[in-house]
């Protein structure tokens, strides 16, 4: 099934969505909220699918689906954990500062906390307060789980994988480099992330979730000129499955985290990049200087996914960017 979060209040309204993303139908007689049917997924799921397939069949009142009042799928989160699963994409980084690759990179994955108190929506703007912060988008996949246990297992872990979307990890790259030179992480260089329109159940999938990872190519599509395509699925260092369980080492996690992949990377230079970033690094490496421009206020931004017969997955991230003036 997919579900989707349509705008209203803090937390949006719960919706399912048919397969084509063409109708939606209201889920809040169900739950009200995703994070409602996340507390109690177990009873509320089975529900939840027999709506989808009422939908399906024409059997409830339906309206049509526009992806522009669509929240993220929840419009803000207990949790937000992300990774950065495609070490080559951290090597590439390294290489053109030429810096050193830990070889625990290899073996331990990287991981940061964002900020979850809100995201923003699908067709929403990416507002920056300068340019010369480096705007930068980055496609990623992410993992909607129930709670997870602290000290689980990898294999135990990807049972607890619930839903799945794509997402527009914003990042302020020259922000970003200041405040990892103080060796106390990032908070400024992450604004607000962004979701597809809906997520979608493991099952969606068909033969391209094998329980941890998505083997479809990303696509990314800037100002109207594809950027990349690389598979999702490929070069991915740690799956899923591993991503959650290293997020659980430490601490429980609640029903309504959401476990990102990181940028989308393969080694393959010809099938593009999900990031400025990592195409002027390759830029750097090649000719010994970067020159493909950060965003600009005016640039748009697609990030999408589709299966083999090109219907979209979850819906498109078409995001414009924009000045933003603090309120006086």
């Amino acid at each position: 099934m997919k579900l989707a979060s349509l705008k209203g209040g803090r937390d949006g309204r719960l919706v399912v969505v048919s397969n084509d993303l063409a109708w939606f139908t209201e889920a809040h007689h169900i739950a009200p909220t995703l994070q409602a049917a996340l507390d109690h997924w177990e009873g509320m799921a089975p529900a939840l699918r027999g709506l989808a397939e009422s939908l399906e069949h024409g059997a409830v009142a339906r309206e049509r689906f526009h992806e522009h009042a669509a929240a993220s799928p929840l419009p803000r989160a207990y949790q937000w954990a992300d990774g950065s699963a495609y070490v080559n994409h951290v090597a590439l980084v390294r290489q053109a500062r030429g810096a050193a690759m830990p070889e625990s990179f290899w073996t331990d994955p990287l991981m940061y906390q964002g900020g979850s108190a809100s995201f923003i929506g699908p067709n929403d703007e990416i507002e920056a307060g300068d340019e010369a912060w480096g705007i930068d988008f980055e496609g990623e996949i992410g993992v909607i789980v129930d709670d997870v246990p602290m000290g689980i297992s990898a294999d135990a872990a990807r049972k607890h994988i619930k839903l799945v979307t794509i997402l527009n990890d914003v990042s302020l790259r020259n922000l970003i480099v200041g405040e990892l030179a103080k060796g106390f992480g990032f908070f400024h260089g992450k604004p607000a992330t962004a979701f597809a329109p809906v997520a979608v159940t493991p099952d969606e999938l068909g033969d391209a979730w094998d329980g941890a990872r998505l083997n479809r190519p990303l696509i990314s599509t800037l100002n109207g000129r594809e950027f990349g395509h690389p598979n999702a699925a490929t070069d991915l260092t740690f799956d899923f499955g591993q991503l959650i369980a290293h997020a659980a080492k430490t601490r429980h996690l609640e029903a309504g985290t959401i476990v990102g992949s990181g940028t989308v990377a393969n080694r393959d230079a010809s099938v593009g990049c999900s990031c400025i970033a990592e195409r002027r690094v390759r830029e750097t490496i090649d000719s010994g200087k970067a020159v493909t421009p950060f965003m600009k206020f005016g640039d748009h931004i697609c990030i999408e996914m589709f299966d083999p017969t090109g219907q979209s997955i979850f819906g498109a991230i078409d995001q414009k960017v924009v000045r933003y003036t603090p309120p006086a």
